[in-house]
């Protein structure tokens, strides 16, 4: 495995004073660089080889750096990736349990494999994940990642020719959004030759607690197929050799790839510190969201 150069001078300078830091594999995927020391700054590390790595790798965890120290620290680092897209709460989305939250991401509750910006005029190429407080041993909290491009790989022909007939029909009224999002559930990476999956469970499965769920239905195929499909999917991105459950530590850092991952979140015991920050990073050029039907 490489290793990803780190210079004291700023992430792109080349010396002969140069340190690098090991990458070790995540499993199944992913890839993970621990600082050597609790001076080591995460801004240090070349973003370039940190994006080969993402796009390689999917995921990319770094542990036991310092920094970024606050949101514009952390928009300043997300700007070295590439524009950082805009919501009207800004740039940065600050994740944890509110008092009397309107909305599930907002909430303690499980929230459902999904991609970002479906619901967005445009889709990010990557998430920024920081964490400042981990909810701690047995709270739950975990940030699950699916890779969907080696779920089609190894379920079954037929299996996989009833998710190519399924078309998602999803609409997500909250805070931030109205929109309504219609994506086929086998659908092609934007920028590479190589199919990935699009999909986001119906939330009714979730149970009665959950808040502000978003509305789900299926098209292509005939209604005795919809059982299977649900189940077959679940059972595919949840399955150990493609899904991915992060423990966070305070301080970690994880660079995920939107347009093959899904991603989603465990339950945690309400009131556990868990508190994550997020920024959404464009593709160059940005990719218009091909998805979209209508948003408000």
């Amino acid at each position: 495995m490489p290793s990803v150069v780190q210079a004291g001078h700023g992430p792109e300078n080349r010396n002969a004073d140069a340190m690098t830091t090991p990458v070790t594999p995540l499993e199944p995927f992913g890839v993970m660089l621990q600082a050597a020391s609790p001076n080591d700054a995460v801004t240090d590390l070349s973003v370039d080889a940190l994006r080969i790595l993402a796009r390689h790798h999917h995921l990319v965890l770094l542990r036991g750096f310092c920094g970024p120290e606050d949101p514009a620290d952390l928009v300043a680092y997300g700007e070295r990736w590439g524009s950082i897209a805009e919501w009207p709460f800004g740039k940065v989305l600050e994740l944890l349990e509110r008092e009397a939250p309107q909305d599930h991401i907002f909430d303690s509750s499980a929230v459902p494999l999904h991609w970002d910006g479906m619901y967005r005029r445009q889709v990010p190429e990557f998430q920024i994940f920081q964490c400042l407080r981990a909810p701690g041993p047995g709270c739950g909290g975990r940030t699950l990642f699916s890779h969907t491009a080696r779920a089609l790989d190894q379920v079954p022909a037929s299996v996989r020719l009833l998710w190519e007939r399924a078309t998602g029909r999803y609409e997500r009224k909250m805070e931030y959004y109205h929109s309504v999002a219609e994506a086929p559930v086998v659908t092609r990476h934007p920028d590479r030759d190589a199919a990935v999956i699009r999909y986001s469970a119906p939330q009714d499965q979730q149970g009665e607690a959950f808040i502000n769920p978003a509305s789900a239905s299926f098209t292509g195929m005939e209604e005795a197929d919809a059982a299977l499909l649900h189940r077959s999917l679940a059972e595919a991105l949840h399955a150990p050799s493609c899904l991915y459950a992060h423990a966070w530590e305070a301080g970690d850092l994880v660079i995920a790839d939107n347009h093959t991952l899904l991603h989603g979140r465990e339950a945690f015991t309400s009131g556990a510190p868990r508190h994550l920050r997020r920024l959404h990073i464009l593709g160059d050029p940005p990719l218009d969201n091909p998805h979209l039907v209508a948003s408000a």
